[in-house]
């Protein structure tokens, strides 16, 4: 049974609790000193872990890696396959600093072979944490329910003024389009989220535009 699913269980001894505690605390000790060490900043890239070479999605976060290494960025993913091994794969071949926060699953998720600092995790919410504390904004490429996760908690953040100034790019139209739909023609006129909300959003299909849109916002905000 993974530690996530033992603590998570309704009912836990003292020494239990006292133990997944400790683990934890050190998970998060372990994250930021990780961060700390980051000399440059960074963006965190998200999305399918599913998706191959010579997809739209694995060539576009290879190329938006790349181009962040070369304007002098980290690269921060989830450390797997998919979009975060193109990412990555992009940032080395741009002379950056390669991150990857890893977890451990039930069905190993293996860390890519593109990384300068790499970290494993036990615990989600340690890592998806340290994507933030590591970042100076998201890029959110086309995938499932965990990069969905990472780009509702990244708006949630904002929202709620927790991160301030935290550009959240949606790379993909044609993917991205159906729940942009939803949020302006359903869930708007019915007041769940509010106008502003929208605009913490760019959808793009072109790097340089996504790598852009963050530089701009990290040097406006370093002027300020």
């Amino acid at each position: 049974m993974s530690t996530d699913r033992k603590m998570l269980r309704a009912h836990e001894t003292v020494e239990e609790l006292r133990a997944h505690t400790e683990m934890i605390a050190h998970e998060f000790f372990t994250g930021f000193e990780t961060v700390d060490q980051l000399d440059r900043p960074a963006v965190s890239i998200f999305g399918s872990a599913r998706v191959r070479e010579g997809t739209f999605a694995y060539d576009s976060a290879r190329a938006t890696g790349r181009l962040f290494a070369e304007a002098g960025w980290a690269v921060v993913t989830g450390g797997g396959p998919g979009v975060m091994e193109a990412a990555n794969r992009g940032c080395r071949e741009g002379g950056g600093l390669s991150v990857g926060f890893n977890i451990e699953l039930p069905h190993e998720q293996g860390s890519n072979a593109y990384l300068d600092v790499s970290l494993t995790f036990h615990h989600f919410y340690a890592r998806k944490t340290m994507f933030v504390k590591a970042a100076e904004g998201f890029v959110v490429f086309p995938g499932g329910f965990g990069t969905a996760d990472e780009l509702f908690e990244s708006l949630t953040l904002i929202q709620t003024g927790k991160v301030l100034d935290f550009p959240v790019i949606l790379f993909g139209r044609e993917y991205w389009s159906p729940l942009l739909a939803w949020v302006r023609d359903r869930a708007l006129p019915e007041g769940t989220v509010s106008p502003a909300d929208l605009e913490l959003l760019t959808v793009t299909d072109d790097p340089a535009e996504a790598v852009k849109c963050v530089l701009d916002r990290f040097t406006a905000r370093s002027n300020v």
